[in-house]
């Protein structure tokens, strides 16, 4: 290290284990020892609270975020709310979307979230989302990294205006090509539309994330082709599956076969624990099944798993906090992911798995890295999974962008300690 510093956070704990000083320079981390000698203008005393990049989120609808109104989805169903919405899409205006798509960003830096990729849905011949969605992404370029993937929520071939519509997002400048195959009327146009898609990304030089075999029919195998896909264009670590939730429900003997062939594509996956536990499985009796994708084998055969918020109080889920701990949480529990390792998994499955699935340059704790850093009231990931506690500051290229007290109970008891010990 050399030159002056700018800030130094002191004695946090990292997610490695270590206790160390990061040292701040220029908006990038310049050193990360266990005892810096230097001085810096800001210091933050981080007291053995865990020092993290930011959380990212893999998954969610912006477009969509606190759109419900008063509107219900009945039944619970992924398709009753891809009929809500399209009750809704008529009246969007650029405005809202805009207004609503910035309140949740300010949310979502709160919670120490870095970078979100969202879906917008193209499927509207205004283009309205995409509209306000280009400039919510260049507000808040300061301070939260957005993706946007030209989402076709009606089908690339269902909706005879899909692919037009797509093509101009992209041209307008949306980052990533995306697809729903199951939501086309035929299984051979669920397929046609991955081939069709996937040669567009190769052909444009972009990402690719679908909605993909988001059901729980073991039936519904597009991931096979999307993979398949994946190789034929040589976009290996280039292709996201998002939900994979028919995975689930497919026979053991055919996820053997499966597996290998999506780590050798190098695809990455998407779960989004709370709403696939609220969606899937609507069409169940009892036992019923829990609806999320194979998250545990997926890792295990080598396959990147992250888990995204996907909605916000929407036509598909009426809950959500943005807090993407509630994720690993609640993913946690649903995957039976309950051993220190598992629980590990689950805190990478909100900061550096994403963060990969979303290329995104110079994240992490090393040297050379920005300064995109979450402190949190935590002694360690699985202590931060466990209690998702506060965000004691989150900066973005080393300055402070948000803080919070953490919590400070006071007991009224004789003959007990002034504060818990939990």
């Amino acid at each position: 290290m050399s030159g002056p510093l700018d800030l130094i956070l002191r004695q946090g704990h990292l997610p490695d284990g270590r206790t160390a000083d990061v040292g701040v320079a220029g908006g990038h981390i310049v050193a990360v020892e266990p005892h810096l000698a230097a001085t810096a203008p800001t210091e933050l005393d981080c007291a053995g609270h865990l020092i993290s990049p930011p959380f990212v989120d893999a998954h969610f609808h912006l477009d969509a975020a606190r759109g419900l109104g008063d509107r219900v989805n009945r039944s619970g169903t992924l398709l009753e709310g891809i009929a809500l919405w399209g009750d809704i899409k008529p009246e969007l205006t650029v405005e809202a979307v805009y207004d609503r798509a910035m309140a949740y960003c300010d949310l979502a830096v709160a919670q120490g979230i870095g970078a979100v990729r969202t879906h917008v849905d193209i499927c509207d011949p205004r283009l309205v989302a995409v509209e306000a969605l280009l400039a919510v992404r260049e507000a808040v370029r300061p301070y939260l990294t957005l993706q946007l993937v030209a989402f076709p929520q009606d089908g690339y071939l269902r909706d005879r205006d899909a692919a037009p519509l797509l093509h101009r997002a992209l041209d307008l400048g949306v980052d990533v090509v995306g697809g729903i195959p199951h939501f086309e009327r035929t299984t051979a146009e669920g397929d046609a539309s991955v081939v069709a898609l996937c040669r567009l990304a190769a052909e444009r030089g972009l990402l690719v994330d679908m909605h993909c075999d988001e059901t729980d029919d073991a039936a519904s195998r597009h991931v096979e082709v999307l993979a398949r896909e994946a190789l034929r264009h040589g976009l290996q670590g280039r292709v996201v599956g998002s939900h994979l939730t028919s995975m689930h429900a497919m026979p053991d003997a055919y996820v053997a076969k499966l597996l290998p062939l999506l780590a050798e594509a190098g695809l990455g996956a998407v779960s989004n624990p709370a709403v696939n536990l609220h969606l899937q499985g609507r069409f169940d009796g009892y036992p019923r099944r829990r609806g999320l994708t194979r998250v545990p084998e997926l890792i295990a055969a080598g396959v990147p798993v992250a888990f995204g918020q996907d909605c916000v109080q929407d036509p598909w889920y009426p809950l959500g906090t943005g807090d993407l701990l509630d994720m690993a949480w609640i993913g946690a529990h649903a995957t039976q992911l309950m051993s220190q390792a598992g629980l590990r998994a689950c805190f990478d499955a909100v900061t550096t798995a994403p963060a990969a699935l979303l290329h995104l340059d110079g994240y992490g704790l090393a040297p050379g890295c920005r300064a995109d850093l979450v402190v949190l009231a935590a002694a360690d990931p699985v202590d931060a999974v466990r209690r998702r506690p506060a965000r004691r500051w989150v900066l973005r290229g080393g300055e402070i962008i948000a803080q919070t007290a953490p919590r400070d109970t006071r007991l009224a008891l004789a003959g007990r300690p002034i504060a818990p010990r939990w």
